[in-house]
């Protein structure tokens, strides 16, 4: 696979940036549906299945003070240029959030393993920045960014719910958040919502595809995601997804 908007396919990729420009710019959110994620950034089923085994070598998140173990995940930490397509890792570190964004597990400092070199090096983590780096950088204005990279594994069993956002209806306290099914195995719900301030929600997806990706400007509407279960409580269940944080630097 090649870099996102590469000559060649800048023409038949410019409606889907349009678009998600114009949805973010006005109204907050934009669903990018796997097919034109995947046009947009060059790859092919086979990326998606290779990039969906980096999920298997993360780690149970040890902060949940719900007590849950259902939440496994890995941080890296990027700043961006766009002009220049440079993606540069910063030194390992904690991940904080303050209480005010997470009353969960917010106000302290989080150390979770690093990404694995095989995740951070994967081609596809490249393209799928510099493609949103593009988008949000067209709605901001600006070519440099701070870029925080989770994924996250959700498990569930018959003993235990899997909760993808266990504090509810929230934000990230970041300039925007974007979700990234990478695969669903074995699970039931997971519907990602988006909503006003009021409480309007404006719009309820299931990401169901691998590639399927949710760009959510974080500071003008909330996000939700509802619990998953197993469909068959004897096999294995998890929902596998990326969350990309953008800040302005």
């Amino acid at each position: 696979m090649s870099d996102p908007i590469t000559t060649e396919r800048a023409g038949s990729a410019r409606p889907a940036i349009s678009t998600a420009v114009r949805e973010l710019s006005t109204w907050g959110g934009h669903l990018q549906p796997s097919a034109e994620q995947s046009e947009l950034i060059g790859a092919t089923a086979q990326d998606w299945a290779r990039f969906a085994r980096h999920w298997d070598d993360l780690t149970v998140d040890t902060y949940m003070r719900d007590g849950g173990a259902y939440r496994h995940r890995r941080y890296g930490h990027f700043t961006l240029d766009t002009t220049t397509g440079a993606l540069t890792a910063l030194p390992h570190g904690p991940y904080r959030q303050e209480s005010a964004i997470n009353p969960l597990n917010g106000g302290i400092e989080r150390h979770f393993d690093p990404l694995t070199p095989a995740f951070a090096e994967d081609p596809l983590t490249r393209s799928v920045v510099l493609a949103l780096g593009e988008i949000f950088s067209a709605v901001e204005g600006v070519t440099r960014w701070d870029v925080k990279l989770h994924p996250f594994r959700i498990v569930t069993s018959s003993g235990e719910t899997g909760r993808p956002a266990p504090q509810g209806r929230h934000r990230d306290g970041s300039t925007f958040v974007t979700s990234l099914l990478v695969g669903r195995t074995n699970v039931t719900g997971g519907e990602s919502s988006l909503h006003t301030e009021d409480g309007e929600q404006l719009l309820a997806v299931t990401l169901s595809e691998p590639g399927d990706q949710l760009l959510v400007d974080d500071r003008s509407v909330l996000h939700d995601v509802t619990p998953v279960r197993p469909v068959d409580d004897t096999l294995p269940a998890h929902r596998d997804v990326l969350i990309v944080d953008f800040d302005l630097l």
